[in-house]
């Protein structure tokens, strides 16, 4: 971010207005100015602070993760699995799902959006899920030529969007943790 930095708390607030807009209007209808307005803000200090809309929805989205697959290490995978799950709250994996059912709409829609979420949000999750999966290659939970290796962050995001189609409802906790021993653990050859 360029310009005069904003203080920790008046960035998170910034970051939560912006979340409760897009669950309001949705990506599309969502505007800086509706921003500056609920924040009490400029509109000139947005675009200065984060340079684009898409930049902070991105930004607004990475804020708003609870847990990061990089900060896990329990010493099995399952463990790290496991950790992940319980880090989080269903009332915000329901409020997250929500939003991330809008956003896809709005990303086949707009590359802007696209490449700013796959930067600020999907790609440190990819890269933090790489070295949790090769920590456990490492430790032999996985043999390294495991085909399922690659497929693992499908999987995941397959638990989420699945699940809302299928069932009609939103993850949770105990959803992700049963998902994880059925179906990715398995895939991987890990018992």
């Amino acid at each position: 971010m360029a310009g005069t930095r904003l203080t920790a708390e008046r960035e998170g607030e910034l970051y939560a207005a912006v979340l409760d807009l897009l669950r309001e209007v949705g990506y599309d209808a969502l505007t800086m100015d509706a921003v500056a307005s609920r924040t009490r803000s400029s509109k000139a200090t947005l675009y200065r602070q984060w340079g684009s809309k898409p930049e902070l929805v991105a930004r607004a989205l990475r804020h708003s993760k609870p847990v990061s697959t990089a900060d896990v290490d329990t010493g099995t995978l399952r463990g790290d699995f496991h950790a992940l799950v319980e880090r989080s709250d269903d009332c915000q994996l329901e409020r997250d799902s929500a939003l991330m059912r809008g956003l896809a709409q709005a990303v086949h829609q707009n590359p802007d959006l696209h490449q700013a979420l796959r930067e600020l949000l999907v790609a440190p999750e990819l890269t933090g899920l790489d070295g949790l999966l090769r920590r456990a290659v490492d430790r032999g939970e996985i043999p390294a030529g495991t085909p399922a290796l690659r497929y693992v962050p499908h999987m995941i995001l397959g638990a989420f969007v699945a699940r809302e189609l299928i069932e009609d409802r939103s993850p949770d906790r105990a959803f992700l943790a049963d998902y994880v021993d059925a179906v990715v653990l398995p895939a991987l050859g890990v018992a």
